[in-house]
């Protein structure tokens, strides 16, 4: 049969990275934002490390992750958030089509409560403060796209964010990003990365260790419902 050459990007070849269960495993466990050994990957994927290093180089050729080098270890990271949101994406789909992995746990309540989505706060308290600045007016969204209103701009200037250098990044000031847990949006972009780093920072909530949990301390669930109070 002959083959038939189309024009545009090659979806083809991401989704075979992405597909081999390997490389899934891998990618997921860089879906919070850190950066992984090649060896941590390779226990991810529970792989050799030699089968790890064939996966992580098609990986890197493919674009879906980058490497730093710090001293004599090497680490990785998804090259944007961009692979975090698709990631995220095929999550939603693989749990409403009936493909969810079980891993029961203590910690699967928490991974679902509020977790990182590659910079931002994901899980359902991120759906919580997407929805409550959506009520109040403070944003404006719909299914592709995510705009700061002047109420908003005015309100995280009040909680300590620099809203006129957040809106000169290089990345988009407020996307959408669908929720793998519950299907519905969270707020990525460089506000939402802005929102996490300064719940991290008032140290009302901090990252568990070695994985995408967010865990609030007490006073940091009451700081949240006030500013994102619930409907």
């Amino acid at each position: 049969m002959k083959q038939i050459m189309k024009d545009g990007p090659d979806i083809a070849r991401i989704a075979a990275l992405v597909g081999d269960p390997a490389r899934a495993n891998m990618l997921t466990a860089l879906v919070g934002g850190l950066a992984l050994t090649a060896g941590e990957l390779a226990r991810e994927a529970a792989v050799t490390p030699a089968t790890a290093s064939s996966h992580l180089s098609k990986l890197q050729e493919g674009g879906l992750i980058i490497q730093q080098k710090q001293g004599r270890h090497r680490y990785f990271r998804l090259s944007g958030p961009d692979v975090a949101e698709l990631l995220e994406r095929l999550m939603g789909l693989a749990a409403r089509t009936g493909h969810a992995r079980t891993r029961p746990g203590p910690k699967e309540p928490a991974m679902r409560r509020a977790r990182v989505c590659y910079d931002h706060l994901a899980g359902d308290l991120g759906i919580q403060a997407f929805d409550s600045l959506t009520r109040r007016g403070l944003i404006e969204a719909d299914d592709e796209t995510v705009t700061l209103t002047p109420a908003g701009a005015q309100f995280f200037a009040g909680e300590g964010l620099d809203i006129p250098a957040l809106q000169t990044s290089r990345r988009p000031l407020c996307k959408p990003c669908l929720d793998w847990s519950n299907r519905r949006s969270h707020l990525a972009g460089a506000l939402g990365a802005a929102i996490l780093d300064r719940l991290i920072a008032m140290r009302w909530a901090r990252r568990e260790a070695g994985s995408r949990v967010v865990s609030f301390t007490r006073e940091g669930e009451t700081e949240f419902a006030r500013m994102f109070p619930a409907g």
